[in-house]
């Protein structure tokens, strides 16, 4: 849980390299849906993320589902990265590492922050026709076609490839890792690192066109609550709790009943 990590107070920034390697929810129903593509069109899938060493567990575990390969971008220059510099890289490595794919894949949001932003930015920054939060996917020729739930409306949009999609949690459920994808997955070819040289980023342009996101300021609300025991006869304890909640209970009530009143509702 993004909650049990600790904050850096210096950047306003998660110690993301602190956490275990697991995979974000919403990226395994978005590799799920690849690896049936797969099934269907042999297509070959590249896992990509970034972040510390630890995160190249997940690639192990996307490679024992089912993925071809992995590359981990991982450099302490780009510890940090908001999603506007996040897609930046995710762009550079994606044009020199997979510069001839048809589809990417993105889980619709992250565990840590739910932005849902970095899918819409990459496509963007690729220069490509994008739908979010998917729910289906079908391919026929060089078209594909999606459905979404947006608003409370059901879409059903077409466009041709390259595209980008970012799948929602509805359907694709992930898939169990068999042994012999565990067997592939540490007896194949390694997990490929990427560093920000490699991508041809240094400092200097990083800071310039890096991370447009700053934190002034991180704290953690706590909620406190009391817990309260009554003991006695029912007719005794139903006394005593309107004795002590009343005024409480009634305030409450009076907004809600307000608050539907402001919203048209009788």
């Amino acid at each position: 849980m993004v909650t049990e990590l600790p904050w850096d107070e210096k950047t306003g920034t998660l110690r993301r390299d602190l956490a275990s390697g697991m995979m974000n929810p919403a990226c395994k129903h978005a590799l799920e849906a690849a690896l049936q593509i797969k099934e269907k069109f042999s297509a070959h899938i590249t896992a990509i993320t970034m972040g510390p060493p630890a995160a190249g567990e997940v690639l192990l575990e996307a490679m024992a589902m089912g993925a071809d390969r992995g590359i981990l971008v991982c450099d302490k220059l780009l510890a940090g990265s908001d999603t506007y510099a996040t897609s930046l890289i995710l762009t550079a490595v994606i044009k020199k590492k997979c510069p001839k794919f048809d589809l990417i894949l993105c889980g619709a949001y992250t565990a840590d922050s739910e932005t849902a932003q970095v899918g819409p930015q990459l496509a963007e920054e690729l220069d490509l026709p994008a739908a979010a939060y998917v729910e289906k996917l079908e391919i026929s020729g060089r078209t594909l076609r999606v459905r979404r739930l947006v608003d409370n409306f059901r879409e059903t949009l077409e466009m041709g490839f390259p595209a980008l999609v970012t799948v929602s949690m509805e359907n694709y459920k992930p898939r169990y890792v068999k042994l012999a994808g565990l067997e592939n997955a540490f007896c194949g070819d390694a997990v490929m690192v990427v560093d920000a040289a490699e991508l041809g980023i240094n400092a200097l342009s990083f800071k310039n066109k890096g991370s447009r996101t700053k934190v002034r300021k991180v704290f953690l609300r706590k909620a406190q609550k009391e817990n309260v025991l009554m003991q006695g006869a029912a007719s005794v304890v139903v006394t005593e709790f309107l004795d002590k909640y009343q005024r409480k209970i009634g305030t409450a009530i009076g907004k809600s009943i307000e608050d539907k009143k402001l919203d048209g509702e009788e």
